[in-house]
């Protein structure tokens, strides 16, 4: 008698690599798939995003810079001059009122040449410090040159002006130092110009000066008759 034949049953068909369910990124043979042109595109505007903000910090950072005094953290003649052009445009427009007052540094010469450029930073310094404390948050100084400084007031009449010139010139005559055991003195000459809806910033600036200068002379004077 012959042996019935069992049939075996059949085996599920092994998922051949690519078919259907095959992972999302995937190609039908198991690679990933290349990145899309959309996506290396955001990639790139990611990057270029971070470098420009990148770019435009460091400009920030190098126009503060090149406007400010690195010894004395005041605007220096650039920075001083672009914030009396935007005072003036101001007070044209709105009718408002300021003054400026240019102060030069008495006798800062002769202690460079005496105790050294140190001593004379300690005086530049000590000066700042008393012009930063009796003037007002919304007022700017600047200093101009090596030993000349400029102070940009708002609201102030003729009279309250040379005021403050002359309280500025007693304080900072009051200021001694001490080098290699000599008492030293320096002090100021100041001079002044009004700001008002016909002024031009330069020429402010050139009577400022000027004033300043006649100042200085006539302390000078003052000084030889004591």
């Amino acid at each position: 008698m012959k042996k019935k034949t069992r049939v075996a049953a059949s085996k599920p068909a092994k998922r051949r690599k690519g078919s259907a369910g095959v992972g999302k990124g995937a190609t039908q043979d198991g690679k990933r798939k290349a990145p899309t042109a959309a996506s290396d595109a955001k990639t790139v505007i990611r990057r270029l995003r971070l470098q420009l903000a990148q770019a435009l910090k460091r400009i920030e950072e190098l126009q503060a810079s090149a406007d400010t005094d690195f010894l004395l953290d005041i605007p220096n003649r650039r920075g001083f001059e672009r914030e009396l052009n935007r005072a003036v445009a101001y007070i044209k427009r709105y009718r408002a009122s300021g003054a400026l007052i240019v102060l030069d540094v008495d006798r800062l010469k002769p202690i460079n040449d005496t105790f050294g450029h140190a001593a004379g930073d300690q005086v530049l310094k000590a000066i700042v410090t008393t012009l930063l404390a009796q003037v007002r948050a919304s007022d700017v100084i600047g200093r101009l040159g090596g030993d000349e400084f400029a102070l940009l007031l708002w609201n102030l009449s003729e009279t309250d002006v040379r005021a403050k010139a002359a309280m500025l010139e007693q304080s900072i005559d009051r200021l001694t130092f001490v080098f290699r055991g000599h008492a030293v003195t320096a002090g100021v000459s100041a001079g002044v110009a009004i700001l008002d809806s016909h002024t031009d910033a330069g020429k402010a600036l050139e009577q400022a000066d000027c004033a300043m200068y006649v100042r200085k002379a006539q302390r000078r004077h003052e000084t030889s008759r004591s």
